[in-house]
């Protein structure tokens, strides 16, 4: 997951007063263990003509805390995740993560409100190392339970610690809006609009022998959505990403549709499954860091992943679960796949 120890953001305390020391505190605290068979332990891609990845088997651990404080007009709600995987043969993939989120917001009246959010997660050890924080302020519109609105601005920061040539930060704008159709049937659609700057001089384009200065990308994300609760748990949704740079090969077009669902079996066995198909373009023909496809969690384009839960006390469950991530890079036809199959135990403790 991620690389440097971060704190947690600074968080938005209640408010002083007698709204403060009303407040009604949740919180809830998980622990999952699983054994993994992983069968692209390097996380490498492959020609036609090259040996498969290794594989190899893992121990992975996770811990979630959450917690929510809820005042006469005020809220807080925080989440910190810490996890850990260690391989017996590829100790270069060992990893330490801590990824966490807070946000805070004020009531302006009955349909307004106002807060600040904010995010930080961090990747020790693997091949890909990185940290990534940012912080926004945001106002909400909600005049009924149906409608809600969320406008946010902010700033971000990206360290990726094998390559700093891909290190960027720069101002975000984002937009959020579900509407409930029914008590069942929620839309929703997003948008998020990113300025990014890097360090160093942008790669000329064919033709043009000198740099236009330092790489400057816009990062613009477009999407709408769909959920359904009921009996069976359902949600879909598409994506449109379009990353546009200055600097030659590094413009990049995608499309992403991801679909999931939740049921329940006999014998009280859950089954969740979750899908993604994904298409991309390359403008300029080329690709130049295939390594940042794989930095976040999905790892690729396409993937599929199943998992089956069953409790066996009110607070212990066991979990089976599979997975298959894999992609196609254009022009030079290099692949990547690699499955995951693990066994757990997951506890919880919940107020």
């Amino acid at each position: 997951m991620d690389r440097r120890l971060l704190p947690l953001l600074v968080a938005l305390a209640l408010p002083c007063g007698k709204g403060a020391l009303a407040a009604e505190w949740q919180g809830s605290l998980r622990g999952t263990g699983r054994l993994l068979v992983d069968s692209n332990a390097p996380r490498d891609f492959t020609d036609g003509a090259a040996a498969g990845p290794g594989s190899d088997l893992a121990l992975s651990v996770l811990g979630v805390a959450e917690g929510r404080g809820t005042g006469e007009r005020a809220q807080v709600v925080g989440r910190y995740e810490l996890g850990a995987r260690k391989y017996v043969d590829y100790a270069t993939e060992d990893t330490l993560v801590q990824a966490g989120a807070l946000e805070g917001s004020l009531a302006l009246g009955t349909e307004w409100g106002v807060g600040a959010e904010g995010h930080a997660k961090d990747r020790r050890g693997g091949s890909r190392a990185y940290s990534d924080l940012g912080a926004s302020l945001f106002a909400e519109y909600a005049p009924d339970v149906r409608l809600a609105l969320r406008l946010r601005g902010g700033a971000r920061r990206f360290v990726y610690r094998p390559d700093h040539t891909a290190d960027f930060g720069g101002l975000e704008l984002g937009a959020l809006g579900r509407y409930r159709l029914t008590p069942r049937h929620t839309l929703s659609v997003f948008g998020e609009w990113g300025s990014r700057r890097y360090g160093p001089l942008a790669r000329p384009f064919p033709g043009v022998s000198a740099s236009p200065g330092r790489r400057q990308d816009g990062a613009l994300v477009a999407g709408v959505g769909w959920a359904y609760r009921g009996p069976v748990k359902l949600s879909l949704s598409y994506a449109f990403q379009e990353v546009s740079s200055n600097s030659f090969g590094e413009t990049v077009l995608r499309h992403r549709l991801i679909g999931s669902a939740g049921v329940r079996l006999p014998w009280r066995v859950t089954l969740l499954a979750q899908g993604t198909l994904g298409l991309s373009r390359y403008p300029d023909g080329i690709y130049l860091s295939p390594e940042i496809i794989l930095v976040e969690e999905d790892e690729g384009q396409n993937s599929l992943s199943l998992r089956l839960a069953r409790p066996v006390s009110a607070r212990v469950d066991l979990e089976l679960s599979w997975g298959i991530w894999s992609t196609r890079l254009p022009r030079n036809d290099l692949r990547y796949t690699r499955q995951v199959f693990g066994v757990g135990v997951t506890w919880r403790d919940q107020d």
